[in-house]
């Protein structure tokens, strides 16, 4: 355990973690659920974001204006995100004003009112939030990449959820999924910064400690198949999503998506953008990440550029991926990314925020934090071998591809993609013969 870390769990299975950070006059507090996206039901996708955003409009003693008032006059920030697989809630505050900031959040998760008439102005908010989505090509095509890898499945639909599904939405829907699903055994408290452990521990039993357990449904798997989609609407660029399978992260292979990633579209040194842009001009933004959930995780290549130039960007793209599979990465560029992961990683955690989020999704991930010194281990033991093979294992696995923005053309440059990475050039030429 990192000096200055404590961790406390309260009779109802809630964690308590907190990492002192003596210098610091500010503290970054909040509460982690292990609930989002992927739990809702088809007729629920969208409500752990609906369910998000009305936790801020009231609570039985507080308004919606009242609760933005009290943590603004101490200088303080609230907010929240929802995700796949969390749904966070947290604040910063200076040196002395945790306890208010935990009473805030405590009010907001447990005692939200869900006024019919917040619901229905917020309900507009949100349509306009997927409305623009629907005008940022690059959220169409992770929509649709999500969609075409883990089709008919929660975890490959969008958070917001459809249109159809928020207009629908009735208080006692949020209700009934806020007590079905915000289990204490599911949930982090976690802070870092001017912070005290034992008190705040004595804050949390006295806000949390009655929060019960009801038993929760199981949550699906994950199946990755893989496909293509596209979209004809038109817009002033092509934008290309093409995705693999990637390891989870509680797998050890995904510290090696993370170094291949970063080589591979990581930086202004990496492949991608040395080769599609420093030498061939094709495109101003490409880039590569890995992402993992509980059981599966996505490899994706993002890029935008002309219509006209979008097949000789996926030749370009499918060439330094076959360049890889075949010959690995050189020690030079392996070392770079390593650095790079590294550097990241370490920086961040000089951040309040940063740490607390962190503590808590190890937590929530693996029951435990993992030190700096055992995640830069990790990274250090990934070898050119290793990337090697899992390049090798890209190629050998089935894609998922997304086009935006070329009107009718995105599907054929879809397929195309599509039978570029499947088959190799040879499979592109006979499908354009």
């Amino acid at each position: 355990m990192s000096m200055g870390q404590e961790i406390s769990r309260l009779a109802n299975g809630l964690t308590v973690i907190t990492h002192t950070m003596p210098h610091l006059e500010t503290t970054s507090l909040g509460v982690w659920i292990g609930v989002g996206a992927r739990h809702e039901t088809l007729a629920e996708n969208g409500i752990s974001h609906f369910l998000e955003h009305m936790s801020f409009k009231g609570t039985a003693s507080r308004s919606a204006q009242a609760i933005a008032e009290e943590i603004e006059s101490v200088g303080g920030e609230l907010n929240a995100a929802t995700g796949l697989e969390t749904t966070a809630y947290y604040a910063r505050i200076l040196k002395g004003d945790e306890g208010l900031a935990l009473e805030l959040l405590a009010d907001i998760l447990l005692n939200s009112s869900f006024a019919p008439e917040e619901m229905e102005r917020e309900r507009g908010v949100i349509l306009q939030e997927i409305a623009a989505t629907q005008d940022s090509p690059d959220d169409i095509a992770f929509e649709l990449v999500n969609e075409v890898a883990y089709p008919d499945q929660a975890v490959g639909r969008p958070i917001l959820g459809p249109a159809t599904n928020v207009r629908g939405f009735q208080p006692s829907d949020l209700s009934h999924f806020l007590r079905s699903h915000y289990q204490p055994q599911k949930m982090v408290l976690a802070a870092a910064g001017a912070v005290h452990h034992d008190a705040f521990v004595r804050h949390a039993e006295a806000l949390f400690g009655g929060l019960t357990s009801v038993g929760a449904a199981d949550e699906q798997r994950a199946l990755y198949e893989g496909g293509v989609r596209w979209h004809q609407k038109r817009f002033e660029q092509s934008h290309l999503v093409l995705a693999y399978e990637g390891p989870s992260y509680r797998s050890e292979a995904y510290f090696t998506a993370q170094v291949f990633s970063g080589l591979f579209g990581g930086g202004m040194s990496s492949r991608l953008f040395q080769e599609a842009r420093e030498k061939r001009g094709l495109c101003y933004s490409i880039y590569s990440s890995a992402w993992g959930l509980g059981d599966t995780g996505l490899f994706a290549v993002h890029a935008a550029t002309g219509t006209e130039l979008m097949a000789n960007l996926i030749d370009v793209t499918g060439a330094a991926l076959e360049d890889v599979a075949r010959n690995g990465p050189t020690l030079a560029e392996l070392n770079r990314a390593k650095a790079q992961l590294k550097a990241g990683l370490l920086m961040s955690l000089e951040s309040s925020s940063a740490r607390a989020e962190q503590m808590a999704r190890h937590m929530l991930v693996h029951g435990r934090v993992i030190d700096s010194d055992e995640l830069t281990a990790k990274v250090n033991a990934v070898s050119v071998e290793d990337v090697g093979a899992f390049a090798q294992g890209l190629l050998k696995s089935r894609p998922s591809v997304a086009v935006v923005g070329a009107g009718k053309a995105s599907q054929r440059l879809a397929s195309d993609a599509q039978a570029r990475m499947t088959q190799g050039s040879v499979g592109l030429e006979a499908r354009r013969a």
